[in-house]
């Protein structure tokens, strides 16, 4: 840049003494320029950090006129203002084009193109306000992968063009206890990516740089969206709970949340209980890394198993045995909920107390928690099962989740 800048006062002397000049039009790259006294212009042997490059008009002549040096640094980065989407306009409506502004990228923002973007069950509750916390026009999405195309001032540990994913959380404060002990997702200023802002199911999304978690090689981006939410979801109880790779874990349920809780226990080392009351489902819960699968349709089904497990996850939202559960938990065994049940769960005091057992549940994860779970699954060659949807395709989509017929995660591609 300070040749540049010697090269265009040169220029600009040349030219208040009648020397010829050479005239580098703003948008010329300064590689590109010819300046005076140069055969070839400039060559920058790095191109400057996060994206700029640098242009820059010399010295010259127009229409008789001398013309100034115009130094000009430009970001082609530059963030776009106005999103497209598909939005419902009410609860449980369709969802339809749409077009919003979102103004100028704040300083700690990031903004990610999205190339693929999950759909989770939460999408569902979200659209039909399931849960009381709805704002219509709503953009739902919150499994997002993506490419990072401009950065806030202050975002931190991220770079243009690198490749990303977006959760259920789009921010949180950084400064409480909970973020600065790295539990940001409980931070009591937590931002949902579809509660109370726009989501994924858009060519482009912001979030705060802390949420935007880059992607390890190995992971493809088709497939790799439902790690964010739903598989974050069924990881945390393994850190949270400090699960040793010779545990026995149950896993309930074998479907979204569940067909990728069977592979990490299976990854972890533990030894792995299925329980499902589909028959169907039995073989392939075995196939997903079950070394037990009990039906618990079938009398005595958990009688078998009393006292044996070290940590049972939770995956369905419909009322369940919790006794006969708990049973099933040996001493300080912990039976962890992430399927949000709307009912009260009725948990019977003696069976707590019996054995020291625990009843936990816990949202997602920290960023952390995410980044190790990406590594994890990059290391051990882990996907979810999807099926892929054109973004266009999105009701459809919606739908065949509706219907029960996904197997196991739907993923919307731009």
């Amino acid at each position: 840049m300070e040749r540049a800048k010697l090269g265009a006062r040169e220029a600009c002397r040349q030219s208040r003494s009648g020397s010829d000049s050479t005239l580098v039009t703003p948008g010329a790259s300064i590689r590109n320029a010819t300046l005076p006294g140069q055969r070839h212009g400039p060559k920058p042997r790095h191109r400057p950090a996060g994206g700029f490059r640098f242009r820059i008009q010399t010295a010259g002549r127009v229409n008789g006129a001398i013309t100034q040096p115009d130094f000009l640094i430009a970001n082609p980065t530059t963030p776009m203002t106005t999103y497209h989407a598909y939005a419902a306009q009410s609860a449980g409506g369709l969802l339809e084009p749409f077009t919003y502004d979102v103004g100028d990228l704040a300083p700690e923002e990031v903004e990610v193109q999205v190339s693929h973007c999950g759909i989770c069950h939460s999408d569902l509750s979200m659209l039909d306000n399931e849960w009381g916390m709805s704002r219509f026009p709503l953009v739902l999405g919150h499994e997002v992968i993506g490419t990072v195309t401009a950065l806030g001032a202050q975002a931190k540990g991220l770079k243009v063009g690198q490749k990303v994913g977006v959760g259920w959380s789009a921010s949180s404060c950084l400064a409480c206890h909970e973020c600065l002990s790295g539990h940001h997702q409980l931070c009591s200023s937590n931002q949902g990516t579809i509660v109370g802002r726009h989501g994924g199911f858009a060519d482009r999304i912001r979030v705060q740089w802390a949420w935007a978690r880059p992607l390890p090689e190995g992971l493809d981006p088709a497939k790799a969206g439902p790690l964010l939410c739903g598989g974050i979801t069924v990881f945390s109880p393994f850190l949270v709970h400090g699960i040793s790779s010779t545990a026995r874990v149950g896993i309930i349920g074998i479907g979204g949340l569940g067909h990728m809780a069977l592979q990490f226990a299976r990854h972890w080392g533990c030894e792995v209980h299925a329980f499902t009351t589909s028959e169907s489902k039995e073989a392939e819960a075995r196939q997903l890394g079950a070394h037990y699968v009990h039906n618990t349709k079938r009398d005595g089904a958990l009688k078998g198993i009393a006292g044996r497990l070290n940590l049972i996850i939770s995956t369905i939202n419909v009322p369940q045995d919790i006794p006969g559960l708990l049973d099933t938990l040996a001493p300080r065994g912990v039976l962890h909920v992430v399927g949000a049940v709307l009912k009260p769960l009725e948990v019977p005091a003696f069976g707590l107390i019996t054995g020291q057992k625990s009843l936990a549940g816990s949202p997602t994860g920290s960023p952390t928690a995410i980044d190790l779970l990406l590594e994890f699954c990059a290391r051990h060659h882990i996907a979810p099962t999807t099926e892929l949807f054109p973004m266009s395709k999105v009701n459809d989509a919606l739908e065949h989740l509706r219907a029960g017929k996904a197997r196991y995660r739907l993923v919307l591609q731009n």
